[in-house]
C-alpha cells in the first residue's frame, strides 16, 4: 500500500502570504495527491516568540517595499488584491475556531479556508464580524451557523492554543509555513523548492535548533 504524502500547513486567515499563494498550492496539493494537515494559528503569537514584527510597526522602508511586493505577487499569480485593507490588522480567532469545529467533523474545508482568506484581501471586510466568517463559510457549501455554535467550545479553544504552541515549538516564525518530511518552507515563494522535495523524494534537510 502507498503511504499518503502529507503536509503540514501552519496558516492564518489574515495571512497576506497565504492567501496570495493558496492558489497555487492547492494545485501542487492536487497535482500530487497530497494530504494536508492544516494548522490555524496565532500569527502575532508567532511573531512575539519569533522576533517579528506587525507590518505596522516595521521600519517604513520595508513597508514600502511590502506594497511593491504586493503588487508584483499579485499579477504573478493572477489573483485579485485589495492592497490596503480598511481592517488590518486584525484578529481572525473566529473564523479560525470554526475551521477547527469543521475539521472536527471531517468536512471539507478547503473552499472555506479560500473564502476566509479573501475576506481582507478580496473583499476588504471585517474578519472579526461572526455574520462574515458564518457567510464564507456558507458559500463553501458548510453550516455556517452551526459551526459558530460549536466553535465556542471549550475543547476548541485547547485546540487553537495547542496549535500554536506547537508552531512555536516548530520554530514557526510567520506564514504560511509548510513541513514535508520534517523540512521547513517558508513562505509561498518556496512552493517550487516545495515541489522539488515531493518530485524528487530527496533526503529531507532537518530544521535544528542553534
Amino acid at each position: 500500500m502507498t503511504t499518503k504524502r502529507t503536509i503540514d500547513f501552519y496558516f492564518s486567515f489574515i495571512s497576506l502570504y497565504t492567501y496570495i499563494g493558496y492558489e497555487a498550492f492547492q494545485a501542487l496539493v492536487e497535482k500530487y495527491e497530497l494530504e494536508v494537515n492544516y494548522k490555524p494559528i496565532d500569527l502575532h503569537a508567532i511573531f512575539a516568540a519569533g522576533g517579528g514584527l506587525p507590518v505596522t510597526k516595521r521600519p517604513p522602508q520595508r513597508q514600502a517595499y511590502r506594497f511593491v511586493e504586493m503588487q508584483r505577487w499579485a499579477l504573478t499569480r493572477n489573483i485579485p488584491l485589495v492592497l490596503k485593507p480598511k481592517h488590518h490588522p486584525s484578529n481572525p480567532e473566529i473564523g479560525h475556531r470554526m475551521l477547527l469545529a469543521a475539521m472536527a467533523q471531517g468536512q471539507d474545508i478547503r473552499e472555506f479556508v479560500h473564502n476566509a482568506l479573501k475576506i481582507l484581501w478580496v473583499d476588504d471586510q471585517n474578519i472579526e464580524d461572526p455574520e462574515i466568517i458564518v457567510a464564507a463559510a456558507n458559500r463553501a457549501g458548510l453550516n455556517g451557523a452551526a459551526l459558530l455554535e460549536q466553535s465556542k467550545a471549550a475543547d476548541i479553544q485547547t485546540k487553537v492554543d495547542a496549535l500554536t504552541q506547537e508552531a512555536v515549538t516548530r520554530q514557526v516564525f510567520g506564514t504560511p509555513f509548510f513541513f514535508y518530511k520534517d523540512e521547513p518552507f517558508w513562505g509561498q515563494d518556496r512552493l517550487e523548492m516545495l515541489e522539488d522535495l515531493i518530485r524528487s523524494d530527496r533526503q529531507a534537510i532537518p530544521f535544528a535548533s542553534l
